[in-house]
């Protein structure tokens, strides 16, 4: 495939654009790169898209997302509203996870992975729960992995608060699917997946070392940190310990973990997340909706942190996370100067880019480059002023919306094209779900008498 007349965003290091640019796809990856007559006429017989000056860029990634989440759009909570972080986890999602079977978390997945799609966001890494239906979860979010085209690295969250037999088999869950993916499970390379586990707040140290010893080699763990203050004084009051030291003394930090948000580690813990080359992930949008704070991601930037960006369950449309992330730090600490757009661009580029690469064994990843993998979405966005690699973030935070995704490509395969996806029928989900949704919120109501 040779898609061509495009003003093409590397994402290279440097970073480049280039006008009137064409990109040659070939088994899955980007093989040449060059003017566009130079190409077409080198590849005349070759499937064609015009891109019609439009900007072709890697798709966005995703760091850290929750897929069974989707059904709490527009539900109602028939409480009070909930006065912090550890009320609206007991409120909401300890209800609305153990309300899914195999059928309403089949449906969650279908119904973000379409919102991906159409939002240019080509890898996700999710982070799953379904206390009524643990066995095989993993298997059906693949499947819907599988058929949409997508690249995921899945889990399924380890936790206690279910009581002993939940936690065996969260374990099992996660020790048999990443068993699978290591005998060769991988979906043409599209397929990675962590272990889960929930937060310090809801394992003990038992659960912890049972992890640890179950995980198979050459993989990491994905895990809520210091999301919330209550997070760390749970395991100060319980162990003496806070949530960093004690993943660090369990073994669970390490170059292939993930930990999301960081909202209220100290800097014995950010140490700690260095020394072991731990993943970290930022979700603006969320930690404001959960009014927890703002993770001290400037400095751990400054000190060489690997910072990533992921949008927690909310909308897929990345460019809206960039946008809060550049905001938020301006507002709470009252100060314009604060969030550079370059350690924006960090983030939701170059280090979740480095993050997908590390997961999947794929070299080049999240930029145009040859070799690279054919991860690319096409963006109709007119700019009426310059737009180089120097202010592209200010035209991304400004400028950019989901809306202007015209076409989604991923390992090669049209997703999307003018719009209209290709392996995903939205229309039929969505009736499915409409079917579905007041069984869910009739079992998530119930739970609440």
């Amino acid at each position: 495939m040779l898609i061509y007349n495009a003003k093409v965003v590397t994402w290279g290091n440097p970073n480049e654009v280039l006008n009137n640019h064409a990109v040659y796809i070939k088994d899955n990856l980007i093989a040449e790169i060059g003017p566009s007559n130079v190409l077409l006429g080198k590849y005349p017989q070759e499937e064609k898209i015009d891109a019609d000056d439009q900007l072709l860029m890697p798709g966005s990634i995703c760091a850290h997302t929750h897929f069974y989440g989707a059904y709490s759009r527009g539900m109602g909570i028939p409480c009070k509203p909930a006065k912090d972080f550890p009320e609206i986890l007991n409120n909401l999602w300890y209800k609305l996870d153990r309300s899914l079977d195999e059928e309403s978390t089949r449906l969650s997945a279908e119904i973000f992975i379409v919102d991906a799609i159409k939002s240019g966001c080509t890898t996700l890494f999710d982070h799953h729960a379904s206390p009524e239906f643990i066995d095989g979860s993993l298997d059906v979010l693949a499947d819907v992995v599988d058929q949409s085209g997508i690249r995921a690295s899945l889990c399924y969250e380890v936790t206690d608060r279910n009581g002993k037999d939940g936690t065996k088999a969260g374990i099992r869950e996660n020790a048999r699917f990443l068993k699978k993916i290591k005998d060769g499970y991988t979906l043409d390379g599209r397929l990675t997946g962590t272990f889960g586990i929930h937060a310090c707040l809801t394992v003990d140290e038992e659960t912890l070392a049972e992890c640890a010893a179950a995980i198979p080699e050459g993989f990491g763990f994905h895990i809520h940190v210091g999301e919330s203050q209550e997070d760390e004084w749970d395991s100060l009051y319980r162990f003496n310990k806070r949530c960093g030291k004690r993943l660090y003394d369990n073994k669970i930090l390490g170059d292939k973990t993930i930990v999301a948000h960081a909202v209220h580690v100290d800097k014995a813990e950010m140490d700690m997340l260095k020394e072991t080359g731990t993943w970290i992930s930022h979700q603006p949008r969320s930690n404001m909706n959960n009014a927890v704070g703002a993770a001290q991601v400037e400095s751990m930037l400054a000190d060489g942190m690997k910072v990533c960006l992921g949008n927690d369950g909310f909308t897929f449309d990345m460019w809206s996370e960039w946008k809060a992330a550049y905001y938020m730090h301006k507002l709470i600490n009252r100060d314009p100067r604060r969030m550079n757009g370059y350690d924006v661009q960090e983030m939701g580029a170059y280090n979740n880019a480095r993050l997908s690469a590390h997961s999947f064994g794929l070299d080049k990843f999240g930029q145009i480059a040859v070799g690279a993998p054919a991860d690319l979405i096409l963006v109709e966005y007119r700019p009426f002023t310059d737009l180089n690699a120097g202010n592209i973030p200010w035209h991304i935070i400004f400028g950019f919306n989901e809306r202007m995704i015209t076409a989604t490509i991923a390992n090669g395969k049209v997703l999307m094209l003018n719009r209209e996806l290709t392996t995903m029928d939205e229309k039929a989900i969505c009736a499915r779900s409409m079917e579905k949704y007041s069984q869910v919120w009739d079992k998530f109501n119930s739970y609440h008498q």
